[in-house]
């Protein structure tokens, strides 16, 4: 089985409660995919960068996304991403990557508060990460993936479904 490099950026997938201003913030370490790979047999390396709510990321941290992937050897990618910006870094990404295999998915509910959803799309995101054969980049939410320009959130739903 070929490794796969998970890039952890934060959004709400990676928010804890702070007790002290009474705010979610983003872990930064990347305890919610810890947790999620102590519990389960994998094969996959996790580097943590950008530690932000996707609503807050620019091109920049695009950029920095874009990097990690280019300067890793693996070839299948996992971005775990806040959901509301998603689409962004996906349509930045597809310009600019062709012999890679990257999936993008997130939360809608932090891993820190109800662990099944991250989790569940985290898993879905590696499985599906192997079982397909197409270069390029993906979403993997709430049970739909496939191709970036597919996978859509449906902001007035509440979650992501697949379009034709």
């Amino acid at each position: 089985m070929e490794k796969i490099l998970v890039i952890n950026t934060g959004g709400t997938f990676n928010k804890v409660y702070n007790p002290l201003t009474g705010s979610l913030d983003i872990d930064k370490k990347g305890k919610a995919l810890k947790e999620i790979a102590k519990h389960w047999i994998y094969d996959f390396r996790v580097i943590n960068i950008i530690g932000k709510d996707s609503l807050d990321m620019n091109d920049s941290d695009r950029e920095e996304i874009l990097k990690t992937i280019i300067e890793n050897s693996e070839n299948r990618v996992i971005v775990v991403h806040g959901t509301d910006t998603i689409d962004k870094t996906a349509n930045y990404l597809d310009n600019l990557i062709l012999d890679k295999t990257i999936v993008l998915t997130g939360a809608m509910i932090p891993y820190s508060i109800n662990p099944v959803e991250a989790t569940a799309n985290f898993t879905s995101a590696y499985g599906y990460l192997q079982g397909i054969n197409q270069k390029g980049v993906h979403i993997a939410m709430n049970g739909r993936m496939g191709n970036h320009k597919r996978v859509t959130k449906n902001k007035e739903k509440g979650y992501f479904e697949k379009t034709k």
